[in-house]
């Protein structure tokens, strides 16, 4: 057995690719520590993004690579991640106890926009992170039904709102002021108010990350949520169907247009499940979302299917990420969650708060 040294474990290290980051494990910064015991080694990574799901996989990776390449008998791998703050669109301030923001948008209605946002949220929260949920879709709120949640958010001191919660999830949305059958009868200029206090009179509490369920379309509340609220990536929802691509298309323009990164494409409904016998088959075409993002530069984060089982799961107030958390369709859901926030780890750092605050006094 030859010499275990720390240059050949950080050589073996700069080899095993995480798949969510797709570089080296070394190359991502992520080896925090190499202590060497013997012939044995205890390593220590820091992942960006959080994986409580995928750390044991990753563990074994790392393992079975020191076994091979590096001659190290039973390693000690020993992972956490932590979630840093990133750069949001030039002008726009960020919010204060968030971190970052992911918008997920559609180009249009009836895509399954509002169930990946819970979910999404949800696979976030389940992997380890510290995660709220902003329904922005004044005129149709879904998301206090799909989060199994009712009656008004409390205020302590009558200016701001503190989040209504459940499965550890931070949650706002007018449909907690308002009766669930009220229509909202209101123009645009409302609306972006509207959500500019939602926003900004939650009393967040030290979120990783905050999911907007942005209306469907590209419209003027869409442009003027994307021009003020300080957003650091967003996720394109799309079925494979043509009519559904050119629709997301344009919500993907608009969001390069205000300077917010795509974290990525994902393809909903992309096969559909029998209830019966298991049988998939691909109603809505195959492969649209993937030509979408190959043609425009970006990530297909994932594809989930058209399945009973995520509506019902849905209407009933416990979407499949909890309701079902060991199901294949809740892994594609996690799976999602860690490319897009390992995505958003590889984009640049938010600097402001290492700048001080210049005051200027007479004296």
């Amino acid at each position: 057995m030859s010499e275990v040294s720390r240059e050949k474990i950080e050589q073996v290290l700069d080899t095993v690719m995480d798949p969510h980051l797709n570089v080296s494990l070394l190359a991502a910064k992520t080896v925090q520590d190499v202590r060497i015991t013997g012939n044995g080694a205890e390593i220590d990574l820091c992942m960006p993004y959080p994986c409580a799901h995928w750390a044991d996989a990753l563990r074994t990776l790392v393992v079975d690579a020191l076994a091979s390449g590096a001659d190290v008998a039973s390693p000690v791998v020993n992972i956490t991640h932590k979630i840093i703050a990133h750069s949001v669109q030039h002008g726009v301030k960020r919010l204060e106890n968030v971190k970052n923001i992911i918008a997920v948008a559609s180009g249009k209605g009836g895509v399954g926009k509002s169930t990946t946002s819970v979910n999404l949220a949800l696979a976030l929260a389940s992997e380890g992170a510290t995660v709220g949920l902003l329904d922005a879709d004044i005129y149709g709120p879904s998301q206090p039904r799909m989060m199994g949640l009712s009656g008004q958010p409390e205020s302590t001191d009558g200016k701001s709102l503190e989040p209504m919660e459940n499965y550890g999830v931070q949650t706002m949305s007018i449909g907690f002021l308002i009766d669930e059958e009220t229509p909202m009868i209101w123009r645009g200029p409302m609306v972006t108010q509207a959500l500019e206090q939602l926003l900004n009179d939650t009393r967040w509490r030290d979120l990783d990350y905050l999911i907007i369920d942005l209306p469907p379309g590209t419209g003027d509340t869409q442009l003027t949520l994307a021009q003020k609220v300080p957003v650091s990536g967003a996720v394109i929802v799309t079925t494979p169907q043509d009519i559904a691509l050119l629709d997301a298309r344009k919500g993907l323009k608009m969001f390069e247009k205000v300077e917010v990164p795509i974290l990525g494409i994902v393809e909903n409904m992309s096969t559909h499940v029998c209830s019966q016998c298991g049988h998939e088959e691909s109603i809505f075409g195959q492969g649209g979302g993937q030509s979408m993002a190959t043609e425009s530069g970006i990530d297909l984060l994932g594809s989930l299917p058209l399945e009973m089982g995520i509506r019902e799961h849905a209407d009933s107030g416990k979407p499949t990420v909890v309701a079902e958390p060991n199901s294949r369709t809740a892994e594609a859901y996690r799976e999602i969650a860690r490319r897009a926030a390992a995505r958003l780890s590889r984009q640049a750092k938010d600097y402001t708060a290492k700048f001080p605050n210049i005051v200027i006094q007479n004296t």
